[in-house]
């Protein structure tokens, strides 16, 4: 059964955070669920949230809710295990809108993973995301 896999002990890193205001627009606002807080980076070329799962798990979906005007027109998913090198799993082409929007992933098992956002529809490179969720199964 497929579920979100983000839980408290999942430890995230982002790239970067807009004026370093954490409590506005920190990393915590990518999974809590509230429709009114949001992620938002700082300018740059390329932005990443890296997620560190406590167990093995199987992405099957990445599920991203963008500001439209802040998205970003390509990125890519990469993952690992046992604290392996990063290796490529996906590319995905999002849509500079509001909506949730979904991409399927080829079957991966990792306990490490990175998500990079590039080519931003913003002007400074900023990103800002509402809600970011991994789905799959714990193995």
């Amino acid at each position: 059964m497929t579920h979100s896999l983000v839980c408290p002990e999942t430890v995230s890193r982002v790239s970067s955070v807009l004026n370093r205001n954490t409590r506005q627009f920190g990393k915590k606002h990518l999974f809590d669920q509230d429709e009114e807080t949001c992620w938002n980076s700082d300018q740059g070329l390329s932005q990443w949230v890296i997620l560190e799962f406590p167990q093995r798990i199987r992405v099957s979906q990445l599920q991203i809710q963008f500001q439209g005007g802040f998205s970003s027109r390509r990125g890519h998913l990469e993952g690992s295990r046992g604290g392996e090198a990063l290796s490529k799993i996906v590319d995905f082409y999002p849509e500079d809108n509001n909506s949730l929007q979904t991409f399927p992933v080829p079957a991966a098992e990792v306990d490490q993973l990175k998500v990079t956002f590039e080519d931003a529809t913003d002007f400074f490179g900023r990103v800002v995301i509402y809600h970011l969720r991994v789905l799959g199964e714990r193995v």
